[in-house]
């Protein structure tokens, strides 16, 4: 008798439906539905049959929404995917439908259905499915038409303004629509013409905007330049309690403009920026404000706002690439006054000196004061400043350290022009090498990143940080030199502790250029060596106890014995000479034994030598089975050790090898130091299939095993190894993923 197999259900198919609950909150007698939404079905029908339920007429006009706090974005077939089993789901009009009522309240309702439209749509539009449906319906231009007109007012411009920045960040439209009169009109806000008190969100949106413009349009950026001054933008940050919103883009629109510059306006923004009241202000009311929270949206902006400080700092130091990649001219007469200046400081101090005469000199005449000077080529020293980085940008920092401290440049010049040649620290090598250092630890000529937030505050503080920071960290420089002893063949070291010293003192984000003196002085040459030793003995001991390390060093143990066996062995091949002792254990002058075994390592092969002939297996006619050893014995065990009375032996250098012979009981060796003593002892027990326990084997195993887990470690160098390794997730209940090839 045969049964007909029953037909089981698709896995694939039960998978496509959901379980989900779905609510209607306008009008609210509507009770909540569960459903079981089917991901294979028309989101047509699924709204068909739950208008159905709830008796409502024209399905079309509405739609699912999510309704999550963070997501209350319209459902559709490209983004249905997004449903899991146990969402909320939210039946609301449809897109073209809420879009058609807000238009009709925009354009024909009384002032207060238009603000309300208005607060709705500003929400609304940050959906993308929404934003198209408005923008097609030409919602777009009618909201720039009536900002442009200034029909908008309050409360209406405000949500006006905020559904612009919504629509446009959809990047459905690009910012080149746009026409100078809007620009001016949104400007007029910034720059408080249209209204003496702006609501802050007006401000706001209108800074965010001008910043798009800029940023994103092909030609409009110089329309913004012409409506808005730095001082204007300056003016929203001055103010303690201003919106930190407002501060975060006023900051950003500055950056913006100051991007998209040529070189001399920059140099100019740059200018503008550097002076004392804007220092100032800049650092006053966003960096000092930064370090203490206000309040929780302070806290929340905090990612953002060091973001645009960075950026501003780059910019600001971009202006130094130029010089930085600058090789100086011999025939440029600039440069070769800037040389003769730096000359003049360090040497003339005789102001009875004719410096008329001194101008027509030539510089090869000053040959031995820039060797003084610590120049590289003495004959022509502006070829020292063919390297870029840092071109002429060293130079330039040489002489605002020799125009501004001219006491310490003069005392650092002579102090070295008076040291031996060896110990002497060159001034001009330093000072070309270490204007290199800081232009790469500041990444000088490299454009903001996305990422990035560190910026250092001292550079807020002064109207030329970087020049101020040189001279800082050349006299550090000199004072490590001289707490190392170096030498001209120490360069590379002493440069790479200045780094150290450097990098460590930004670090601690100082306030000023003299906290950041002050910090670089502690960290001294000696501070450094032992923050660089403990470092490294934490991290040492710290991934000695990390399980994945206590695994790998698990695993490879086995090689790194067997490797210490081999070497061991190989010794014992290879032979040693051993002094000979009589039976009462008193050395015998000028009498020598040697033992070594064989390649095959099964026979000790040993005879009588002199102290200098290393005998072959052939020359050595005595011969010892490795399998007639019965074990080794070390010390007062030895049997040639047991009375000592009188003889001048060190029972710690003896070893013997216990025989199964009755004829011959053992081989007594003395060794001649403690190496050979633990090599052969090792030896031996290797031979013998036992455990190595000698105090080299330990060393070594020690060392050998330290020395491997570093090398395989050499990949992940500078990456945090966690104490337990990442637990692996659970397999998943089936494997029927779903592909959206869309």
């Amino acid at each position: 008798m045969s049964t007909k197999p029953t037909k089981m259900p698709s896995a694939t198919k039960d998978s496509t439906i959901l379980k989900i609950a779905v609510e209607m909150l306008n009008p609210p007698d509507k009770v909540p539905q569960l459903i079981g939404f089917d991901q294979s079905q028309p989101l047509s029908s699924i709204i068909q049959e739950l208008c159905d339920r709830w008796s409502l007429p024209d399905p079309d006009n509405y739609a699912l929404q999510f309704s999550e706090s963070n997501n209350q974005n319209y459902i559709t077939e490209k983004n249905r995917n997004a449903i899991k089993n146990g969402s909320v789901l939210r039946l609301e009009l449809s897109p073209a439908k809420t879009v058609q009522d807000i238009l009709f309240k925009i354009n024909g309702g009384s002032e207060l259905d238009q603000t309300s439209a208005l607060c709705k749509l500003s929400t609304a539009s940050s959906d993308l499915t929404f934003a198209c449906e408005f923008i097609n319906k030409k919602g777009l231009s009618l909201i720039i038409n009536n900002i442009e007109s200034g029909k908008f007012k309050g409360n209406s411009l405000k949500y006006a303004l905020i559904t612009f920045v919504e629509l446009m960040d959809h990047g459905i439209i690009s910012w080149d629509i746009l026409e100078n009169q809007f620009i001016h009109k949104v400007a007029s806000f910034v720059s408080n013409q249209s209204s003496p008190n702006p609501d802050p969100q007006i401000i706001q949106s209108c800074l965010s905007i001008l910043e798009n413009i800029v940023l994103n349009s092909s030609g409009k950026n110089s329309q913004v330049e012409k409506e808005i001054t730095i001082p204007n933008l300056v003016s929203h940050l001055h103010n303690l309690h201003q919106d930190s919103i407002i501060q975060q883009n006023a900051i950003a629109l500055i950056n913006a403009i100051f991007s998209k510059a040529d070189m001399t306006k920059r140099r100019i923004i740059a200018a503008t920026l550097a002076s004392k009241n804007i220092r100032t202000i800049i650092y006053e009311n966003l960096i000092g404000a930064s370090d203490i929270s206000k309040n929780a949206t302070k806290d929340a902006l905090g990612t953002e706002l060091a973001h645009q400080l960075y950026v501003l700092q780059t910019l600001m130091l971009g202006l130094l690439e130029p010089k930085m990649r600058q090789r100086a001219d011999s025939q440029e007469q600039e440069s070769q006054e800037k040389i003769k200046e730096l000359r003049k400081i360090a040497f003339e101090n005789d102001n009875s000196f004719n410096i008329e005469v001194t101008t027509r000199r030539q510089l090869g005449s000053f040959s031995k004061d820039f060797k003084k000077l610590g120049f590289k080529c003495e004959i022509d020293p502006i070829k020292d400043f063919n390297e870029v980085p840092p071109g002429v940008l060293a130079l330039d920092c040489m002489l605002y350290f020799a125009r501004n401290y001219p006491e310490e440049y003069t005392k650092i010049v002579l102090e070295n022009s008076c040291r031996a040649d060896e110990h002497e620290c060159p001034f001009g090598k330093t000072s070309v090498e270490l204007v290199k250092q800081l232009s790469d630890i500041l990444h000088i000529g490299e454009p903001p990143s996305e990422q990035g937030q560190t910026y250092h505050p001292l550079f807020f503080t002064h109207d030329h940080p970087f020049e101020e920071l040189f001279c800082i960290c050349i006299v550090v420089l000199n004072k490590t030199w001289k707490e190392m002893r170096a030498t001209t063949e120490d360069f590379v070291k002493v440069s790479s502790v200045v780094r150290e010293q450097i990098s460590r003192a930004l670090a601690a984000s100082p306030k000023g250029l003299d906290k950041f003196r002050q910090r670089i002085n502690q960290l001294s040459y000696g501070e450094i060596t032992q923050i660089w030793q403990q470092e490294r003995t934490n991290r040492e001991v710290w991934e000695s106890h990390a399980k994945p390390i206590v695994e790998l060093k698990e695993k490879i143990t086995p090689e790194i014995i067997d490797l210490i066996q081999q070497q061991r062995l190989g010794v014992l091949v290879g032979g040693t000479r051993f002094k000979k002792y009589s039976a009462r254990g008193q050395r015998i002058k000028d009498k020598f034994w040697f033992v070594r075994l064989s390649p095959n390592h099964k026979v000790l092969h040993y005879g009588d030598c002199d102290e200098k002939s290393t005998p072959t297996l052939e020359e050595l006619g005595n011969k010892l089975a490795v399998t007639d050893v019965k074990c080794v014995v070390v010390g007062k065990d030895c049997p040639h050790m047991k009375d000592l009375r009188g003889r001048k032996i060190n029972p710690q250098l003896a070893f013997s090898l216990i025989l199964k012979s009755a004829e011959m009981t053992s081989l007594d060796f003395v060794a001649p130091d403690e190496q050979i003593f633990d090599y052969w002892t090792d030896g031996i027990n290797a031979l013998l299939k036992e455990k190595m326990s000698s105090k080299s084997y330990e060393n070594d195993l020690e060392t050998l095993l330290s020395m491997d887990i570093k090398v395989r470690l050499l990949d992940a160098e500078g990456i945090d190894i966690p104490q337990d390794p990442p637990q692996i997730p659970e397999e998943p209940e089936d494997y029927d993923f779903y592909y959206d090839n869309n």
